[in-house]
């Protein structure tokens, strides 16, 4: 009998939620909420000033400005679009027949994103219930910026500022969010078929090079290209760059989480041994070739191996991670070379050949060493092909269509004059000292 009573007196489970909603503020969990906070920072940080520091280091000195105006005015840009529409298409459920591709309208401007004190309530995410999703929203705000980031280092030294802002407002919306959507999301049709991404592979990665490659495509090589040397302005910038990305990379994976636990700090060390292996594969390669090491190679194999554990680190053991480090280091440093070669492409800072490559494969080698016991996900090869197929497809498409929209509004590239006088003066009135 008295074991009845206490049994009554248990309070029943609340159902899983299948949609943003409101729950009591005691069900949060503090320690996920303030790694979560951490975690957004570190990847901002990545950004700015990682992204900033990494590109402007390797363009020439009279368009260095230039890069870094582009990643803070992306940075800002993609936040008030996110705020107004990103979020909500990519990270809600959506309805009918579009659900499995777009999210919907309920969460536009950030509406819902709700706290109550006094009735001791807040809004969570169906995603990531046990953090605040004010949280959740900033998180993957962060990602949104450093794709759209990524994207410049292909075009830089040519693309109009003006041009450059509309182009990567409609990109966000209209090829970023909706992917985000199709692998993030637990009714996107990706997430369903069981493609496996954990921290961005795809969504980022795959996305971003895809992206890069067509821009580089559509606006033509710089003048001179592959006819004179393109020296960079600063290296010990690209440098320390490279080791804010690595720094900053924790919260991008062990940050995809969405909690502190022990998911969280594998996830951390297996990205930290493929960023270390993909710096000495492409270092061995590049060694190899031609017969020393270089600083930009180093930092370009720790991003490589860095991509390539990315859509894997949640599913991995330390010990596969070495392998995706290694062989992306090499794959990666051919991407930048003999591929980009073949490409006739002047992506000017190999966001197809480190991202694109390195994104490609971390994905299929995800479907090779995914461990059951430790994410209760098998990988398969074929998915992983058909996600990489999918993303690639999506975003070589789209990502024309924008181009081509946005030629239609102001003029893509700049002329051979405010090229030669670098785009630091002609777009910005501004030099270094």
């Amino acid at each position: 009998m008295a074991g009845q009573q206490a049994a009554a007196q248990v309070p029943p489970v609340a159902a899983p939620l299948t949609q943003p909603g409101l729950v009591a503020t005691a069900t949060l969990n503090g320690a996920d909420t303030a790694w979560m906070m951490t975690s957004t920072a570190l990847v901002l940080l990545m950004t700015l000033p990682g992204i900033a520091l990494f590109y402007g280091g390797m363009v020439r000195r009279k368009s260095v400005l230039n890069v870094m105006a582009s990643v803070v005015a992306v940075c800002a840009l993609v936040s008030l679009l996110w705020f107004a529409v990103g979020y909500s298409i990519a990270f809600t459920p959506g309805g009918g027949v579009l659900g499995p591709f777009l999210g919907g309208t309920e969460r536009l401007w950030f509406a819902g994103l709700d706290y109550a004190k006094d009735a001791q309530q807040v809004a969570v995410s169906h995603i990531a219930p046990n953090v605040p999703e004010s949280v959740y929203a900033m998180f993957q705000l962060s990602f949104a910026i450093i794709t759209a980031a990524l994207v410049v280092g292909a075009f830089v030294e040519r693309m109009r500022f003006s041009a450059m802002l509309l182009f990567m407002s409609l990109w966000t919306v209209m090829v970023y969010a909706p992917i985000a959507h199709w692998v993030w999301a637990p009714n996107g049709w990706l997430a369903e078929l069981g493609a496996l991404d954990y921290a961005g592979g795809s969504v980022v990665h795959i996305n971003a090079g895809v992206a890069g490659l067509v821009c580089a495509y559509a606006l033509g090589p710089r003048t001179g290209y592959g006819r004179e040397p393109f020296a960079p302005f600063n290296l010990g910038l690209t440098m320390a760059g490279a080791g804010l990305l690595w720094v900053g990379w924790f919260g991008f994976n062990a940050g995809s989480a969405v909690a502190a636990d022990g998911r969280a700090g594998l996830a951390m060390a297996v990205t930290h041994i493929a960023a270390a292996a993909g710096a000495l594969s492409w270092m061995a390669a590049e060694w190899l070739a031609r017969g020393r090491p270089s600083l930009l190679g180093l930092c370009s194999g720790l991003v490589a191996g860095l991509v390539a554990i990315t859509p894997a680190a949640g599913f991995v053991s330390p010990r596969s991670a070495l392998v995706f480090g290694a062989v992306a280091g090499a794959a990666c440093y051919w991407g930048a070379t003999g591929l980009k070669r073949l490409l006739k492409a002047d992506d000017a800072l190999d966001v197809f050949g480190v991202h694109g490559v390195g994104g490609i494969v971390g994905s299929l080698l995800t479907g090779v060493f995914a461990s059951k016991t430790i994410s209760g996900v098998g990988g398969s090869v074929l998915t992983q092909l058909i996600g990489v197929l999918a993303v690639a497809s999506y975003s070589l498409l789209m990502t024309g269509l924008v181009l081509w929209v946005t030629s239609r509004f102001v003029c893509l590239r700049v002329s051979a004059e405010e090229e030669s006088d670098g785009l630091d003066i002609t777009q910005h009135a501004e030099r270094l000292g």
